[in-house]
């Protein structure tokens, strides 16, 4: 039986000259009991299209009916969970829910509607925080009584926009887990939008793409049995050809990074080398370096005062690089991946042991050592190319003006901004604002890159793009790298080697694994090559172990790169 349907549907904002086509021709008819999956990148029209199965926006055209009969507006049938926590502060978490059994069941007895919310609030796992109120609550906590609140409305369908985004990766996918949990028992049917395709693929049984130009993709069926482990998907060979099909799809229908350009870089010398042409150009700017060790962490501590003593956030360091290698950085929450990233930039004193770059110890902050955050950090009222050249201006202090304006506008072109050069940051999207901040690194022409999550704000499908883009850019320069990242993928997709790091406090390393994939890379790649899963499995058992409360393994040895 049809519950949902969509005929002809097509949504615009604005009138005239200020009109915005969102949805086109939107026919999609979504079946009793179905869990569907809709997903796409920022800006597809994803909230548009739940927004209308919801009755909080009406179509331009075409019509959008519930079991046949046309929405007009909300009703107690179509629960929607947003991606913001959306709950009374004053109520604790069992009043928060009762305010739907209220609405709900209203000629039930007091101790019937007590017993509907102790129902709702055990089948999201929080009887234990039953009295607390959500500034008590994780984020992640939150989102589960928002979920309870949802299910204790007893809607037929449960309309679900993104509310796990706002979560960390663990959260996310435990409440994930919960979703679909709660899916089984009750077969309500499901839709949820997402950017995540492994979330789609553990809980769809089918997932539609949404097109850039408001269009519905192409379908995919899931037809890969229930339960579905995250673990063990790592190993099905329907789940890791599916996972291909549907992020190929999306990245061709949604990747256009505009990483091709016809700007060369001016012979111009920065303040710590030379420089003549690219691709030479970094390689010239860094003639006399060492290559072997060329980044050394050697029995790096990182120690801050409390009340109640010293706390070792980061025991015993050991870590040698060469000159050109990118290094991943993962581990849980908490581990002191951050810190260490941030002694290397000199943003953080070091407490014992050394760092040292290039033969020389690394003291305070210099622009030979390039920092991308996973906020940019721009100057909102400067240009793209304004924000960029404030750096370049300071390394190439004996380039002409001409010159330098060279050097900014390569880089802008190279991560794709050749036609946004002159937007002043605030009118950017955060993809867009986070491209600057790549091209602004390697602009410095740094002997070291240090990112610091550089795309944990973004979607993931925004993220795909920009590891693309960052892949393109570091293969022209092999700046010597290091990136912390909590994504598993994202890690094997950058580097040379991933080393991983136990929990914190006293963290340190526990464990690296040399990924020997061939460059350049890019995702689509890397899905088809045989030894992508094995590497990616050895990081997700080395991380499910210390998610267990695992011990650090004896400290290993100062470790060489080959």
């Amino acid at each position: 039986m049809t519950v949902l349907s969509f005929k002809n549907v097509s949504k615009s904002f604005g009138e005239g000259a200020t009109r915005q086509d969102v949805l086109k021709n939107i026919t999609l008819d979504v079946e009793e009991g179905e869990f569907l999956v809709l997903l796409g990148f920022s800006g597809t029209g994803k909230t548009t299209l739940i927004n209308l199965m919801a009755g909080l926006e009406m179509p331009t055209s075409g019509a959008v009916t519930f079991k046949g009969q046309p929405i007009t507006g909300p009703g107690p049938e179509r629960g929607v969970i947003f991606q913001n926590y959306s709950l009374m502060p004053w109520l604790t978490v069992n009043g928060n829910v009762r305010l739907a059994v209220d609405t709900m069941f209203p000629n039930l007895s007091k101790a019937e509607k007590a017993e509907k919310v102790a129902h709702y609030v055990n089948m999201v796992g929080l009887p234990h925080a039953a009295q607390r109120r959500p500034a008590e609550l994780s984020g992640g906590m939150r989102q589960r009584v928002n979920v309870a609140r949802a299910l204790a409305m007893n809607p037929e369908v449960l309309l679900l926009d993104e509310p796990l985004s706002a979560l960390d990766a663990l959260t996310r996918a435990n409440l994930a887990d919960e979703i679909e949990h709660i899916w089984e028992a009750d077969k309500k049917t499901c839709v949820l939008i997402t950017n995540d395709v492994d979330e789609a693929i553990i809980l769809a049984d089918r997932i539609i793409p949404l097109n850039p130009d408001g269009t519905l993709g192409d379908a995919f069926a899931v037809d890969i049995p229930r339960p579905r482990d995250r673990v063990e998907m790592n190993h099905h060979d329907g789940f890791k050809k599916l996972r291909a099909q549907v992020t190929n799809y999306l990245m061709d229908i949604g990747i256009e990074a505009k990483t091709e350009g016809t700007r060369t870089l001016p012979n111009v010398t920065p303040i710590h080398g030379t420089a003549e042409d690219i691709p030479a150009a970094v390689a010239k700017a860094q003639d006399g370096m060492i290559d072997r060790n060329f980044l050394d962490f050697s029995q790096l501590h990182k120690v801050y005062p409390t009340p109640k003593g010293p706390l070792t956030v980061v025991e015993d360091f050991n870590l040698k690089l060469n000159r050109g290698e990118f290094i991943s950085l993962i581990g849980h929450s908490g581990c002191g991946k951050s810190t260490v990233l941030t002694m290397a930039a000199g943003l953080n004193d070091i407490s014992k042991g050394a760092i040292r770059l290039d033969g020389r110890h690394v003291e305070g902050a210099d622009p030979e050592r390039a920092v991308v955050f996973q906020s940019p950090n721009l100057f909102p009222w400067l240009t793209a190319k304004e924000n960029v050249a404030i750096g370049v201006d300071k390394v190439y202090p004996r380039a002409s003006q001409a010159e330098r304006q060279e050097v900014v506008e390569y880089y802008l072109e190279r991560v794709g901004l050749g036609d946004a050069m002159d937007r002043p940051a605030v009118s950017m999207s955060n993809g867009m604002k986070q491209r600057v901040g790549i091209a602004r690194a390697f602009a410095l022409s740094p002997k070291l890159l240090l990112l610091d999550e550089p795309f944990g704000m973004l979607d993931s499908l925004t993220r795909w793009e920009l590891q693309e883009v960052l892949m393109e850019v570091w293969s022209r320069t092999k700046v010597t790298a290091v990136c912390v990242t909590h994504d598993v993928d994202e890690a094997i997709l950058l580097a040379d080697r991933v080393v991983m790091m136990t929990n914190g406090p006293q963290a340190t390393i526990g464990k690296i694994v040399d990924v020997n994939l061939p460059r350049p890379r890019t995702r689509k790649a890397l899905l088809e090559h045989p030894d992508y899963y094995t590497y990616r499995q050895e990081v997700l058992d080395f991380l499910e172990e210390y998610e267990h409360g695992a011990k650090p393994a004896p400290k290993p040895k100062p470790i060489a790169a080959e």
